[in-house]
């Protein structure tokens, strides 16, 4: 039984809504790579889940249009030896994609217009600049 996968503090994702496959990596593990299913495949259906608030789900759905099939979230780890540390390492992953989708599009900045020191100070440094051009020219007349 899978057990269930909390996101953050916004949602808990239920083991029953998690699809494990395993499979032989291509990776490290010498000769037991040959035998050992240790890669894993973790598939999350987040256009039918019902455990994410609808607001978030039409927030995640079109942030991660590119990574769904299908509205299923699919992520493969095979970089361990062990299936355990690749389910491990799948469910961190999963869980950070999903938070990373779900994260609130940050505040709208509000225009500023410069102040009036900063105004003057400009100004008075576009004056100096003229002035030492200024001085320049006509040293080498004849």
């Amino acid at each position: 039984m899978a057990e269930d996968v909390p996101v953050g503090s916004r949602f808990v994702i239920p083991g029953t809504e998690l699809r494990e496959r395993f499979s032989r990596s291509s990776g490290p593990g010498g000769q037991g790579v040959n035998t050992t299913d240790s890669r894993v495949e973790l598939s999350f259906d987040v256009a039918r889940s019902v455990a994410i608030p609808p607001a978030l789900r039409a927030r995640m759905l079109t942030r991660l249009g590119a990574r769904l099939v299908d509205g299923v979230l699919t992520i493969a780890a095979s970089e361990h030896r062990s299936q355990l540390m690749n389910r491990d390492a799948a469910r961190a992953r999963l869980v950070d994609q999903l938070l990373q989708a779900s994260a609130p599009p940050p505040a709208k900045r509000r225009p500023t217009k410069p102040s009036k020191g900063s105004k003057e100070r400009r100004l008075a440094e576009k004056k100096r600049r003229s002035q030492v051009k200024r001085g320049r020219g006509g040293r080498y007349d004849d």
